[in-house]
């Protein structure tokens, strides 16, 4: 959106929660609540316990996110 900024960080996936979301523990320590994005669900990449993925926060809850990407 034009007037969002929203803050782009790595995080590891700790556990998988009902309705498609995700704990993630990030590099700082934090842990983070985050749904997949859309055009990951279209790719239909499985995420699992373990995986390094990007992830997208708004300065405004720095504990839910949205994981835009997978890292390899």
């Amino acid at each position: 959106m034009a007037g969002e900024e929203s803050l782009r960080q790595v995080g590891t996936v700790v556990e998988t929660l009902p309705n498609g979301m995700y704990a993630l523990q990030m590099a700082d320590g934090r842990r983070v609540v985050a749904h997949v994005s859309g055009r990951l669900r279209m790719g239909f990449s499985r995420l699992l316990a373990g995986d390094r993925v990007q992830v997208e926060l708004t300065p405004y809850d720095l504990g839910r996110g949205r994981i835009v990407d997978r890292d390899k």
